[in-house]
């Protein structure tokens, strides 16, 4: 049921149809595009289960808490979002709750290529996601986070490098044919 309420907790970007995007509707993309990646070269060694697992729970906290912002964002807000979710995966059996922190142990490190490319993942979505509403729900400030967000977490990446290449061409195309004047 705690899982459940990510269906209805809004993230601050637009659907298409707009209609806020749930944290629900990003954890389910980037975890395909997880899924995905499994058939790229540059991932075929990666424990790609691990890395949809992560994808899965990373914003599990925002049922407890709602998201806020990354421009908003503070330290303080990501301490307390987290502390709320260890204390809630500690009353899971011991099995569970040693996979779920382990994982959220590595997440937090990222000093794995799994936690890295699930990290790379949660910034691309964002972007993609937030390409995909209309630019009229976009605020001053994100004309320029659009094009910097995520830039240090998808370095380690030539594919993810690509990929954002083709993100911000899609971004400053629709900047320039529909930024309100």
């Amino acid at each position: 049921m705690q899982a459940g309420k990510l269906k209805t907790t809004p993230r601050h970007c637009f659907t298409e149809g707009d209609r806020y995007e749930s944290v629900a509707d990003h954890s389910w993309r980037i975890s395909l595009m997880a899924m995905l990646l499994s058939h790229v070269e540059e991932f075929r060694d990666l424990d790609m289960d691990r890395v949809i697992r992560m994808c899965l729970i990373h914003d599990l906290g925002e049922s407890f808490t709602g998201d806020i912002p990354t421009f908003l964002k503070k330290s303080s807000d990501e301490e307390g979002e987290e502390d709320i979710l260890r204390n809630w995966i500690n009353t899971f059996d011991d099995e569970t709750r040693k996979e779920w922190l382990d994982l959220l142990d590595e997440m937090s490190a990222q000093k794995t290529l799994e936690s890295r490319v699930y990290k790379s993942l949660d910034k691309l979505e964002a972007l993609i996601s937030h390409n995909e509403s209309d630019i009229r729900t976009w605020l001053p400030l994100e004309y320029d986070l659009q094009l910097t967000y995520g830039q240090d977490q998808i370095s380690f990446s030539p594919y993810f490098k690509g990929l954002r290449v083709l993100i911000d061409d899609w971004t400053r195309e629709k900047i320039e044919k529909e930024k309100p004047e």
